[in-house]
């Protein structure tokens, strides 16, 4: 089973519900067998490659109330990333563009498949709001990849160059035709979108329902038993 999502490095919601599918997952018998691929949205495709202010001011000066203001959502989405065992110094983080650090996903994707790419989604997401790092710089970006895994010339040849850019766009278009206006997005199997950080318990059923739709379990009605007549591993009996 394959799951596909949609989110932004510097996206509250985006590391809180993959922690909550994380959580699902967890509980979920079949976790093994799921696959996850990681797609690109930009959030803020204007935001600077250099920070020239907190997030908190930012969210002050756009939805009203200055840094104070800022500071009080921020309160709000700390909270719950704390209920789900994250600490984080959102506070700090700065707002920044993300199209480097997206097309470097793309790269882990290519070069290691998945599981890398987990990583490094893992240790990007780590690095902006628990860490408060900069993801648009590109020492830290080579500092924060190359030590989720991926190839410290590969991580230079990529931010040297444009590389990777039209499968960022080619993934926002994509979101785009699936309705999506906003991140986190999942798509189940390519069945069953879920938009948001749903709690745990939706993403359960959801993977539940994905995998008895695409595994379905056949009902013996006759023929189960030693009665019915039928060829075996020995053979035919007549």
């Amino acid at each position: 089973m394959r799951i596909d999502i949609w989110s932004d490095v510097v996206c509250p919601w985006c590391f809180i519900g993959k922690r909550r599918l994380e959580t699902a997952l967890s509980h979920f018998e079949h976790a093994d067998d799921v696959e996850i691929v990681w797609h690109s949205f930009q959030l803020d495709p204007g935001a600077p490659t250099t920070p020239v202010e907190t997030v908190a001011e930012a969210l002050g000066r756009k939805y009203g109330g200055g840094p104070e203001g800022g500071k009080t959502m921020i309160d709000r989405v700390e909270a719950v990333a704390a209920e789900e065992g994250m600490l984080w110094r959102h506070h700090q983080s700065k707002r920044v563009g993300t199209m480097d650090a997206h097309r470097l996903m793309h790269l882990a994707l290519h070069e290691g498949g998945p599981e890398t790419q987990g990583r490094v989604k893992e240790a990007l997401l780590s690095a902006y709001f628990i860490d408060a790092r900069n993801v648009a710089d590109h020492s830290e970006l080579k500092d924060i990849v190359t030590g989720a895994g991926l190839d410290a010339e590969a991580v230079d040849r990529v931010l040297g160059s444009t590389e990777y850019a039209d499968e960022v766009w080619a993934d926002i278009e994509k979101a785009q035709a699936f309705g999506a206006t906003g991140v986190p997005f999942f798509v189940v199997d390519n069945k069953f979108g879920i938009s948001g950080a749903q709690p745990v318990e939706a993403f359960g059923q959801v993977l539940e329902r994905a995998w008895s739709e695409s595994h379905p379990v056949v009902e013996m009605l006759a023929g189960g038993g030693a009665s019915g007549d039928a060829c075996g591993p020995d053979g035919c009996a007549i």
